[in-house]
Formats: C-alpha cells, structure tokens, sequence
C-alpha cells in the first residue's frame, strides 16, 4: 500500500490538474514519519533515474537533515549517485537557515562556513523569506527539466521546521504556488502533527490529495504506563507500528488503506494487515442485536420458494396466477371476497408466493396506458 502511494507520485497529476500531494504524519509514539519519508523518496528517485516517472527530476528542500545524508541514503539503497546531478537538487535549509554562519564569516569570527560542497546541493540562507525559498526551487527545478512542459517532483522533508521560522499562512501559500504551478509534478512533505495543534494539521491535510498516517501498533498508552507487565507492548511501538494511508480520487472517492511495518537498521519493511482486518470484522458480529448470516437450513428454505412469474422447468405445464383471471374453473370464498381457485403444486416441501387482488373491480396497471387521461 505504500508502493500505491508511491505509484501515485510517480504517475504525477493530468494537465489543468494542480499537482499530487501527499502529506506524511508521525508523533511521539510512533516517531518514523522521517524513515517513511526516506523510503518514499527513494522509490520515487528510483523511478525518476529509470525515467519511469511523469517528472524528470527532483527538488529536496532539506531542513532537518544535511545533503550528504540524502547522499548516503541513495547510495546504501542502490541508486547511482555519480549520475544523480542529472536528476536531482537538494536545497540545503539545514547547514546555515538563518545565515548566521555567513555574518559570522563576514566578521572574521569564523573562517570558513563548513558547509558541505556537493556539485548538485544550493546553500539558503534565509528560510525565513519564503518567496525567495519559492524563485530557489522553481530555478533548481527548471535547471534540472528546462522550460516547457517537462515536470519535476518537490520533497520537503519537515514543514514542521518551516513552522519554526515563518507563519502557517505563508508556508501554506507556498505549498498551493508548488502545487498550481505547471511544471510541479508531485509535491510531498513530512509533517510531525504532535507539535502542532489540530488546525496546523488539518491545513496541510486539506491541501494535500494524499495522506499518510504513521501510528503505533498499541495506542492505550496511559494503560501501558500504569502496568509494567505491558513495557514490551510499549517497545514495539518502536521498532513497528501501523500505516495508514488515504487517497482522494478523481471522482471524489477516498480510498483507505492500511499496512503494518517493521524497522530495522533504519530500513522499512511492509506487510498487508489483511488478517487484522479479518479478526477486526469477526469481532464486530457478536455486538449486534440480530444475526447477519443465514443458516443452511434458512438457505435450503429460501431455495425452495417459488417466484410468482418464474418458470420452474419441471417439465409440466405452468400456469402462475397473475391477478386477473382464475387459473382453473371456479372460485372460492377467503375473508368474504370472491378469489380465484389456486393452482396446487404437488411438491409441499416448495415454497409459493401467493398474490390476492383486492376486489374484480380492481384494474391491472400494466394493461393501461398511463397517459389515456391526459387530454392531449
């Protein structure tokens, strides 16, 4: 399911559309939103490498982690670094955000600013002025796929460090010009929702055509914490958790989906929750007031009920009273009113559905044109 969200990344948005988002939550309790960034970002490099992608190329904004772990990061999953500068730029916001290291420098405080001089990395040194962030991004994207209609992807790996430094309202301004504009292919962001209140959160989720949930797999925290028996549940919450993904569709449709995964030297592996969500459903059944399932018995009884205009193939000649004439000579009195004589099937163990009309005077429908009142 996160390879899904992964897919959607890559395929990128229609023409007229405003490009794919998706915005990745984690917390406290389950503290890998920046593991499940990294697995997302390679895939969707791996794609872009391969060419097998709408975009070209991709634009990392990285505020809380320096260019050269996004380096490393690409090299221990197997992508070609030596040619990554053909398909990617990093805007590195980590190594001087505020250019306090470059003031320092100016004043000889400081002789050279230690910042990491990789071919395809760009220093900003005001992640405060957001419209210069904006003109940083669209030139390392239009450096790597030019002009025209050739698209390139934006990651920004924590708009919680954006928060830091500038209001909501301008990191959101930022995010719809990135989405709107008509070479952004797909946009996606990690969001730690902990740190912000439910508003902050809601923005970005609003904004955001996917979002991806990081959980943990026991939420009963305050439980776990009272009794100490429970410390290894409460450990697993740190090696796995739960994924949960939705996607709004073209349509409008949101489609939900969850994973479980597991970490392990900071590599992710997922697995389908198919058999949770089994035990989840059975689990539910015992809670109503009525029975949601049919027994065999009610089965074989249902089976045998004879449909009124249904042709049983017996091989006998069928005549199913249809509410306008007896189908055998005669009639009978029920309740006072004249009816019909009914056909008696031999078989008793079928069952037959049974039709009275409620008087002669009663005219069919279906023998009437609906409209010969009309004065037409």
């Amino acid at each position: 399911m996160a390879d899904a969200v992964c897919r959607v990344l890559r395929d990128g948005a229609l023409e007229g559309e405003h490009a794919t988002s998706l915005t990745i939550t984690d917390s406290i309790d389950s503290p890998f939103g920046p593991t499940v960034f990294d697995y997302i970002f390679t895939q969707l490099s791996s794609f872009v490498s391969s060419k097998k992608s709408q975009s070209r190329g991709i634009v990392l904004v990285a505020f809380s982690r320096s260019p050269s772990y996004t380096v490393e990061l690409l090299k221990n999953r197997g992508i070609d670094v030596t040619k990554s500068h053909e398909w990617l730029r990093i805007l590195d916001c980590y190594s001087d955000p505020l250019g306090w290291k470059e003031r320092l420098k100016e004043h000889g405080a400081i002789k050279s600013l230690s910042v990491e001089a990789l071919p395809n990395v760009s220093v900003s040194k005001d992640v405060r002025n957001l419209d210069e962030l904006f003109s940083l991004i669209l030139e390392l994207g239009k450096g790597l796929v030019g002009e025209g209609k050739t698209r390139f992807s934006v990651a920004i790996d924590s708009v919680s460090e954006m928060l830091r430094h500038t209001s909501l309202s301008s990191v959101a301004r930022l995010l719809n010009n990135l989405r709107s504009h008509a070479q952004v292919s797909s946009v996606f962001w990690l969001l730690h929702s902990d740190l912000h209140d439910v508003k902050t959160v809601a923005a970005f989720e609003y904004m955001s055509s996917m979002v991806a949930n990081v959980k943990p797999l026991t939420t009963t925290t305050n439980a776990l914490r009272e009794n100490i028996d429970n410390l290894s549940l409460l450990e697993q919450n740190y090696k796995r958790g739960q994924f949960h993904a939705s996607l709004k569709r073209r349509n409008g449709r949101v489609r939900v989906m969850c994973e479980e995964f597991s970490v392990e030297q900071s590599s992710i592996k997922f697995t389908t929750m198919s058999a949770v969500e089994n035990a989840v459903t059975q689990s539910l059944v015992p809670k109503v007031q009525f029975n949601l399932q049919l027994s065999d018995k009610e089965r074989s009884d249902r089976a045998k009920v004879v449909l009124p205009f249904e042709h049983q193939e017996t091989g006998k000649s069928v005549q199913i009273y249809d509410g306008r004439k007896s189908l055998i000579d005669g009639t009978h009195e029920a309740n006072g009113v004249p009816v019909e004589k009914l056909q008696k099937h031999e078989d008793s163990g079928r069952g037959e559905i049974i039709y009275f009309r409620d008087s002669d005077d009663e005219m069919p429908d279906s023998d009437e044109d609906p409209d010969d009142d009309l004065d037409i």
